[in-house]
């Protein structure tokens, strides 16, 4: 007998949290590599602390990429652009050490085929219009308005470093309300109470009215609990406080921890790389499934070996949701979509300088037009071939 009643958390955290910061730097790498030559090879990680950045990985490209200069820009686009944050873009440190992709594995994706082994997934549902799961999405929202409310100067004292969180509860498996929310964000000293040790009552109600208020709306009542900087204040954040490094929010980059991810990372990676580019597809294939009403749920696993094209095996779980069975919708996945790695990118039109903007606030989910693994452009086509079996 299924639970009737169940919660389920996410989290998400701003572009100014240090492993965001160093997605960004990776990913902001690869646009550059990407907007001087298409067929960069590009794996970047990055990692930050106290007053230092280092840069490193394994790049073949034909053009110059400066990464001094992308790197503080990056930093001062983010919001650390003064010592009061404990990270300043003018007199942080930056060591480079990048060097050429291997030429082993480069033999291997010179004729088409995939540039490691591994398993990638992709999820679709119908619980929000952007049929992502609600409690990421909320999350993911929030965390976008902590850095609104920021950047545009509502909430003047707030700093770049901040956190979100949203437990969400069920009843027969569809979302009722919002159960409880962290916010925590980097703050300036100016709103601490005379103990010097907390927020003041009226910012803890400012922030939440600030920020949850717009997001959460119709999805709160009287018992929803609220946690907002819970030791109490939140001064040094960002690199001064916590290292960063590139690929450590992958739950948060993708679905909020509601389904399986294969463990690949995809900040800093070219499209080669299927960790990043066959996840896409995945996403794009699971929205379509959905979209064309063949499932209420849809998750898809890839699998790939280095060196071959075609993927060794495709899985869809439907959670008996589907109106065919599952055995066919990977049939209809076969027909009609891309799976080789080459395919992949240009059917998803990948070899743009896109990604800084995937590197913070999810992967997925989103409406701007770069996100071409967003489209439901397929949903027709699926609904036509699942008519005919």
């Amino acid at each position: 007998m299924a639970v009737k009643k169940h919660y389920f958390t996410s989290e998400s955290v701003t572009e100014g949290h240090p492993d965001k910061l160093c997605d960004q730097i990776s990913d902001g790498v690869l646009d550059a590599c990407l907007k001087n030559d298409i067929y960069s090879r590009v794996a970047c990680e990055t990692y930050v602390t106290m007053g230092l950045l280092i840069v490193g990985g394994e790049i073949t490209t034909r053009g110059f990429i400066d990464v001094h200069e992308i790197s503080r820009k990056i930093i001062e686009e983010i919001g650390y652009d003064h010592p009061k944050y404990g990270f300043d873009f003018h007199t942080c440190a930056i060591l480079n050490a990048i060097h050429a992709q291997s030429p082993d594995i480069s033999q291997g994706v010179d004729t088409g085929g995939a540039g490691d082994q591994g398993i990638m997934f992709g999820y679709a549902c119908k619980e929000t219009e952007e049929l992502m799961p609600l409690a990421l999405m909320l999350a993911q929202k929030l965390a976008m308005r902590l850095t609104r409310v920021r950047k545009e100067k509502i909430l003047k004292y707030l700093g770049p470093d901040g956190k979100t969180q949203v437990t969400v509860e069920y009843d027969n498996g569809k979302p009722v309300r919002v159960d409880s929310v962290v916010l925590a964000s980097q703050h300036t000293d100016d709103i601490l109470d005379k103990s010097g040790k907390c927020i003041t009552e009226k910012s803890r109600q400012e922030i939440i009215r600030q920020v949850a208020g717009p997001i959460l709306k119709g999805w709160v009542d009287k018992h929803t609990k609220y946690f907002v900087n819970q030791t109490g204040k939140f001064v040094v954040g960002g690199p001064q406080s916590d290292t960063g490094m590139t690929g450590r929010k992958i739950i948060v980059d993708t679905y909020g921890g509601a389904v399986a991810h294969g463990g690949g990372a995809f900040s800093g990676k070219d499209p080669t790389k299927v960790d990043r580019s066959a996840a896409y597809m995945c996403r794009y294939i699971a929205k379509n499934i959905v979209s064309a009403g063949l499932a209420e749920k849809c998750l898809i696993q890839l699998a790939y070996v280095i060196g071959r094209a075609d993927p060794l095996s495709v899985m869809i779980k439907t959670e008996g949701t589907s109106v065919i069975s599952e055995e066919a919708l990977v049939k209809l996945v076969r027909q009609n979509f891309e799976l080789a790695p080459k395919g992949i990118i240009e059917s998803l039109n990948l070899r743009r300088p896109i990604y800084k903007k995937t590197a913070s606030y999810g992967h997925f989910g989103r409406p701007e037009p770069e996100f071409s693994w967003e489209k439901t452009d397929k949903a027709v086509v699926l609904k036509k071939a699942a008519a005919k079996l």
